[in-house]
């Protein structure tokens, strides 16, 4: 029996997590969970799955906590080092980690010095820290497993195989919700446009990023991390079905290509229990129903971010989490009605234009860049109210 810490638990990703260790009763043993500010449902999954530790990174919802438990009565960490502490706890075979943002970094490394197999559901640790976080994994024996659909299929892909062996990568993407939308009419588009994306609900920040397709962008940046591949091997492909999650071509011409229903319990239930696969009672994937896949290339110039996060994958160093950062910062000034969407990335472009890159960041040169990003939007935001900045991303 595996015995697992779930960062993120009260997530989509950490309550999918949770489904899948319901359906295989025997196979998996919760024994930490930790949540940001969801007491009630955190408490919920306590009663359920008994964990002997869990932590609240929110410390003012402890009483809450506590409240809800009705007799439970794990061990309770709390703040931002009680849920590193849980990433280390002792006695753990798996650590998933579907923290979102920066805040993933600091657990991601304690689980790695303890050498854990790590279920990694965070694009931001490897797009801010990939070279340090790869070079850890490597010298603790740490192994980070991709729970990111398109990644998990491309390790699926390349299980057997040599890095010799493959000619490119392709990373599929819905085309989000702006697909069909003729860039002249960006300017015009309200808040709701930009978030009825037209597959799945998502939490307004991964919304955002899909609109302007940042997350690809970053999902290149994590992808170079994950395989050691080229950046110059990783191609964005669109493929609005969403069957194939991603593809290896291999030198020789052929393609292997990943397909599946639609639904996150896959690439996590593979990540926990690699290198075995389990049944799934999910739905089976009907071919004949679906009659045809379409692909098409991505418009850069519809989507400019694309191209930045190329542009920070080859630079490497601290310009990823400098525009992972600068993201996250102009994108919650979009939520806030503090900038336009078609600004997003001409702030972007000029913060990192603003940017020395430091080569093979440490830790605390890594926290400086992402502190330093969020500053300089910040700082252009009160410089140009609503941001009307007058360049356009090129």
């Amino acid at each position: 029996m595996k015995r697992l810490v779930i960062l993120g638990s009260t997530g989509s990703i950490g309550v999918n997590t949770l489904k899948v260790v319901q359906e295989h009763a025997g196979e998996f043993e919760v024994v930490g969970l930790a949540a940001g500010r969801r007491a009630d449902l955190l408490a919920e999954q306590v009663r359920t799955f008994r964990p002997k530790v869990v932590a609240l990174q929110d410390a003012g919802r402890r009483d809450e906590l506590v409240h809800r438990l009705d007799g439970a009565q794990p061990r309770i960490l709390l703040g931002e080092e009680g849920v590193a502490d849980l990433a280390g706890l002792e006695g753990v075979d798996g650590v998933v980690v579907a923290i979102t943002g920066a805040a993933a970094l600091e657990p991601t490394l304690r689980a790695i010095a303890k050498g854990r197999v790590i279920g990694l559901a965070n694009k931001e640790v490897l797009v801010m820290a990939g070279e340090l976080v790869v070079q850890k994994a490597r010298e603790n024996g740490a192994t980070l497993l991709p729970i990111d659909s398109e990644h998990s299929a491309i390790f699926q892909c390349l299980k057997g195989h040599s890095l010799r062996e493959v000619r490119r990568i392709l990373l599929t993407t819905s085309g989000g919700p702006l697909r069909t939308v003729p860039r002249e009419q960006f300017g015009r588009l309200t808040k709701a446009q930009v978030m009825d994306h037209p597959r799945w609900r998502m939490g307004p920040k991964i919304t955002v990023d899909s609109a302007t397709m940042m997350n690809k962008a970053l999902e290149v940046i994590e992808a170079r991390w994950l395989f050691g591949l080229s950046v110059e091997q990783i191609e964005v492909v669109v493929h609005p079905e969403a069957i194939v999650h991603s593809m290896v071509e291999f030198i020789d011409g052929s393609v292997l290509a990943h397909l599946a229903v639609t639904d996150m319990r896959i690439p996590i239930q593979y990540a926990l229990s690699y290198p075995d696969r389990l049944g799934s009672s999910l739905p089976a994937l009907d071919l004949v129903a679906l009659k045809q896949l379409t692909f098409e290339a991505p418009d850069a110039s519809k989507f400019p971010c694309l191209k930045l996060g190329y542009l920070a994958a080859r630079t490497e160093g601290t310009l990823p989490a400098v525009l992972n950062a600068a993201n996250e910062a102009c994108v919650a000034a979009f939520l806030q009605d503090a900038l336009p969407f078609t600004q997003i990335p001409t702030l972007l472009q000029q913060v990192l234009q603003q940017h020395r890159p430091v080569s093979h960041p440490t830790l605390q040169e890594i926290l400086n860049a992402d502190r330093w990003a969020h500053e300089q939007v910040k700082t252009a935001l009160q410089h140009n109210p609503r941001s009307v900045i007058a360049q356009e991303a090129r």
